[in-house]
């Protein structure tokens, strides 16, 4: 049964009550929520608590930070595993089941001028597995899972497709460590996305959906039967969450993803 989310800024309305009524109208079955930096996030807990109570399903939190724990700086990657573990706790105090983070952010790209970055791959993957390692234990202990979110090389240097976040969570030992797969990076960094879900099906804990131009579903040119069609396939249960830019009417854009979908994953 396919099951999706909306991200919560995508959602009108100006408390989560009302952007759950709004998600439900439209046919979605969950929110997945953003998670800023400097504890705003855990700052959250009594009004996500108390959603919670009124019956507002949210599984998932997306990281929304400034840095992230591939940062050069290390103070800038201990305050971003500091935050990303606080996001697990809460994320587990409200019933959820992990987490969403990449490795980095526009940090650096080989594919812009200077080229080569302040980090050899070698360190690169010592300072991750690290992050990672630090982070998976504590989801471990909060009961939660860590997603790992593989970015187009524009936006990331260092874990860019799926095998490459499949080989730091194997590394790390931890089945609390899981990647967490988005379509739009996929369009782009997969020669073959379908066949990427299914070599890696095993390690998949989290999905995330928007089109080839980082549109709603439906407004780009994905072959969203052949990977919905693969997720099936790899017996993915979780679910979809909606990130995206909106083109049209924002609401009509939001509210024709879970119909879309259901129609092209049939």
């Amino acid at each position: 049964m396919l099951k999706t989310a909306a991200q919560e800024q995508l959602l009108p309305g100006d408390t989560l009550q009302a952007k759950w009524e709004f998600a439900q109208q439209a046919g979605y079955d969950a929110i997945e929520l953003r998670g800023k930096g400097e504890q705003h996030f855990a700052a959250r807990l009594d009004e996500l608590k108390q959603a919670r109570k009124d019956g507002v399903v949210m599984p998932t939190v997306c990281v929304d930070m400034l840095h992230f724990l591939g940062a050069f700086d290390e103070d800038l990657r201990r305050d971003a595993v500091a935050q990303m573990k606080s996001q697990l706790t809460v994320i587990a105090e409200i019933g959820g089941t992990g987490a969403q983070t990449p490795a980095s952010y526009g940090m650096f790209s080989r594919r812009l001028p200077p080229f080569e970055p302040p980090r050899t791959e070698e360190e690169d993957r010592e300072v991750l597995l690290a992050g990672l390692a630090e982070l998976g234990e504590h989801a471990r202990r909060e009961g939660v899972t860590l997603f790992l979110e593989p970015l187009n090389r524009y936006e990331d240097h260092m874990v860019n497709r799926l095998d490459q976040a499949a080989d730091l969570i194997r590394a790390t030992g931890l089945d609390s460590v899981r990647i967490g797969i988005d379509s739009y990076h996929m369009n782009i960094e997969e020669a073959d996305p379908a066949a990427a879900i299914l070599a890696h099906a095993d390690l998949i804990g989290h999905a995330q959906v928007s089109d080839s131009n980082r549109f709603q579903p439906g407004a780009g040119h994905l072959d969203w039967p052949a990977w919905l069609g693969a997720l099936h396939t790899a017996g993915y249960d979780g679910h979809l969450a909606l990130e995206c830019r909106l083109t049209g009417d924002p609401a009509e854009a939001v509210r024709s993803v879970p119909d879309f979908l259901k129609r092209s994953g049939a």
